[in-house]
């Protein structure tokens, strides 16, 4: 995740962890399929987590349990989305007047039935 492309070094981290008794490992930055794989498989059976919600590959929950991943996480990437259409809505409003960014949102009724 920061750049450091270096499998074996990321594989010995996650067993030293594993063997240092760690309840799940987690490998954030992970892109293919082979790296997922056997990132499991280096560490199982203890649980790999993977992060999602950033640029580049992305897999779906089913193909990310075929994968024998056990946990996913998001980080900020709910809100980084919730941000860009925000920020998506304000550059429209001020490039070009319009409002148009209005025909995709969800209405108060569906928020307000959220907390009920």
């Amino acid at each position: 995740i920061y750049g450091r492309m270096d499998m074996r070094d990321t594989l010995r981290r996650l067993e030293a962890f594993a063997e240092a008794g760690a309840d799940v490992l987690f490998a954030p930055g992970l892109k293919t399929r082979e790296e997922i794989e056997t990132a499991v498989r280096a560490v199982s059976p203890k649980p790999l987590n993977v992060v999602m919600g950033l640029r580049g590959p992305s897999y779906s929950v089913k193909e990310l349990g075929e994968m024998g991943v056990k946990r996913i996480s998001i980080g900020s990437s709910l809100a980084r989305a919730a941000y860009g259409g925000f920020y998506s809505a304000a550059q429209e409003i001020k490039e070009k007047g319009t409002f148009s960014y209005a025909d995709n949102i969800i209405s108060y009724d569906f928020i307000n039935g959220l907390f009920k």
